[in-house]
Parts: C-alpha cells; structure tokens; sequence
C-alpha cells in the first residue's frame, strides 16, 4: 500500500507531490532543495550552506518515517554545477558512515527557485 509520508520540519511540497512515498520496506524521498522549513525560504547562498540545509530536510522526511541516513540505500545528487562537487560532497559526507550508499550525481541546467542543489534519496527498512 503506499503511503504519503508529511512532516512539518521539511520544506512544504511546491506542486503535486508528496514529501516522501512509503511502500513499507522502501521509502522515496522527493528531491529535496535548500528551503528553511520554518521560513518556507531559501535563505542559503554558499552551495556548502545549501547542501547542509538540503541534508537537514532529508533527514526530518527519513525522521517521519522512523528511518536515518543508514537506512539510505541510493542517493542521488543534482548540481547546476560539477565544480561545486567537491564542497557538496564534503558537507553530505558529514552525514554518513560507512558502509555508504549508492550515489549518483548529475550537472543539470536549472533547479527550482535558483538553487545550487537537489538531493532526493531511496531508502529501505
């Protein structure tokens, strides 16, 4: 069955879409941008502070379904641009341990309200 998952400490969802799907032993969590939950703004500029703000958000969505990062099997990154790379990587390393999930990470042209980067992540229970 699926399930919409909903939590007040990550960003509200700007179009038809859910924070994150529960199908149980998997969760998807929708690209998640540098929005301070609270302020419903982007207030970040520097891409290590995006990155921060956007790990953060994912963390409350996992949070809401009683899962953390070590749940996280795929994550995969978007940057309007790769010379950021390394700074992102350092910030959502921070977040991690081992064993690491899988990653993808891609340069893209744009990303909602001018951001820097979007994460969005499968995790499984």
């Amino acid at each position: 069955m699926v399930k919409a998952l909903h939590t007040n400490d990550a960003p509200q969802a700007i179009g038809p879409y859910s924070q994150a799907i529960d199908l149980g032993d998997l969760v998807f969590v929708s690209g998640q941008i540098p929005i301070n939950p609270a302020s419903g703004e982007v207030e970040e500029t520097g891409i290590e502070e995006q990155t921060e703000q956007v790990m953060k958000n994912i963390e409350a969505v996992l949070k809401e379904a009683s899962l953390t990062f070590s749940n996280v099997a795929k994550f995969t990154i978007y940057l309007t641009d790769l010379e950021n790379f390394a700074k992102v990587n350092e910030v959502y390393a921070k977040f991690l341990s081992e064993p690491y999930p899988a990653r993808a990470c891609v340069e893209v042209s744009k990303l909602p309200k001018g951001v820097g980067v979007e994460i969005d992540v499968i995790a499984k229970r």
